[in-house]
């Protein structure tokens, strides 16, 4: 039986790094939200892609008005985020049914090519969750945040090893699971160690496959990552 794909564009944050007036997913780069752009890639890579897209509950109808205004057709289901991204996700999860594969992704990361995503839901043949990191290239340092610092800038070494960079890679998204797995993971306790959703699925128990992601395929969380992010959708074909 052909299985159904789903998409969780996760971009239930309100974005107070970025320092706008508005959450940074629904920031414009060259006339279309950051979050369009990254619903447009799953849209293209793969037609018929179910999404369903966490929102800040008070920017639900900030979403409808620019998709309305955009001209922005394509079907969501539209779920309020929770308190952490943890909560967030699993509410979104609600909302997918078991047998399905689905892609959990950060909806500022538009950057993602349709070669990236078409590879990873293929690979979902034989896998039970995948998840795309990349090497780090830069010397990486153990520290700590001084105590006492009121703004939190002073840092310290704490006494760890450094991290060996040769065995250390960064996680990216989309992280794609069987649904009934990632939604079996997700029934657990809030762990404050679940910083994304592989976290998750290794607490629980689930056996993940690794892939290589793109250097391309980041975060935009500050005005430099979307200085950044402009120069490439401008010079770049993904």
């Amino acid at each position: 039986m052909q299985k159904t794909y789903y998409l969780i564009a996760v971009a239930g944050g309100s974005g107070t790094r970025m320092g706008a007036g508005i959450p940074k997913q629904f920031l414009e780069i060259r006339e279309k939200a950051i979050l369009q752009r990254t619903l447009e890639k799953f849209i293209d890579a793969w037609p018929g892609v179910k999404i369903i897209t966490v929102l800040p509950q008070a920017h639900m109808q900030t979403w409808k008005d620019y998709c309305l205004s955009h001209n922005f057709s394509y079907p969501q289901q539209l779920v309020p985020g929770g308190i952490t991204r943890f909560h967030s996700v699993r509410n979104a999860l609600a909302k997918v049914p078991d047998g399905a594969v689905v892609a959990i992704h950060d909806g500022v990361r538009p950057l993602l090519s349709i070669k990236l995503i078409r590879s990873m839901f293929s690979r979902m043949e034989h896998c039970r969750g995948l998840i795309p990191v990349i090497p780090v290239p830069d010397t990486l340092k153990a520290l700590g945040r001084v105590d006492g610092d009121p703004q939190g800038r002073e840092l310290a070494r704490t006494g760890d090893p450094d991290p060996d960079r040769s065995r250390t890679f960064a996680a990216q998204t989309p992280q794609v699971f069987l649904s009934e797995e990632i939604k079996s993971a997700y029934s657990q306790a809030y762990d404050p160690s679940f910083t994304d959703d592989a976290s998750v699925a290794e607490k629980a128990g689930m056996e993940l496959d690794w892939c290589w992601g793109e250097r391309l395929n980041m975060k935009i969380t500050t005005p430099e990552d979307l200085i950044l992010a402009e120069a490439v959708i401008r010079d770049v074909t993904l």
